[in-house]
């Protein structure tokens, strides 16, 4: 009986701690959340994210830099459902080698994210991989900053990618970072579509 009587009260203060946090939490806004690091799952998360909002009836943007235009499990999913893609789809920038229409197809997509950062309407925008074309500099950091800034109060933002500036973490409001504990590709195992991709 005793061990059952300190459970319940374990219990009953992780409950007056939770429901404190809860009653403090009175700002509503949207959020930037970073989804970073070297392990597999970040644009997984902001994907589960995007299926979330759309299960809620909230509007989807999504802007993919450095994807392909290889089958796009997400895409085929979400677009049927209102969710604009817009895609870079040139491929891994370690695949064209080409720094200047590398950064062209960056700036081209990157027109179409300014346009959804600015849209009321989009309750969520994904922008995928978004941390290579600040490191690679094929986007300027200043113009990510303040298109992030400018948003709509409502509109939350997802970032994913490896390596995401510190100025950006700094700003997020949740920032998570995926860490490769391990991995089947290591392992010879080669990616698989609906897994993978």
């Amino acid at each position: 009986m005793a061990a059952d009587d300190r459970h319940k009260q374990r219990q009953q203060r992780l409950k007056d701690q939770v429901d404190a946090r809860v009653a403090a939490a009175t700002e509503s806004r949207g959020i930037l959340m970073v989804f970073t690091g070297n392990g597999k799952g970040k644009t997984t998360a902001a994907f589960g994210t995007a299926t979330r909002a759309v299960g809620h009836q909230k509007r989807v943007g999504v802007i993919q830099f450095i994807k392909g235009e290889w089958p796009n499990g997400e895409r085929n999913l979400l677009e049927p459902h209102g969710v604009e893609f817009q895609v870079m789809a040139t491929g891994f920038t370690w695949d064209t080698q080409n720094r200047e229409t590398d950064t062209a197809a960056c700036l081209q997509v990157w027109q179409h994210g300014k346009r959804m950062l600015q849209d009321p309407s989009l309750d969520l925008v994904i922008l995928d991989e978004l941390t290579y074309m600040v490191s690679f500099d094929y986007l300027p950091l200043n113009e990510v900053l303040t298109a992030l800034q400018q948003r709509p109060a409502g509109q939350s933002v997802i970032i994913t990618g490896r390596g995401c500036h510190r100025e950006i973490i700094e700003r997020a409001d949740m920032v998570s970072e995926m860490r490769p504990v391990k991995h089947a590709f290591d392992a010879g195992i080669q990616a698989q579509q609906g897994i993978d991709w």
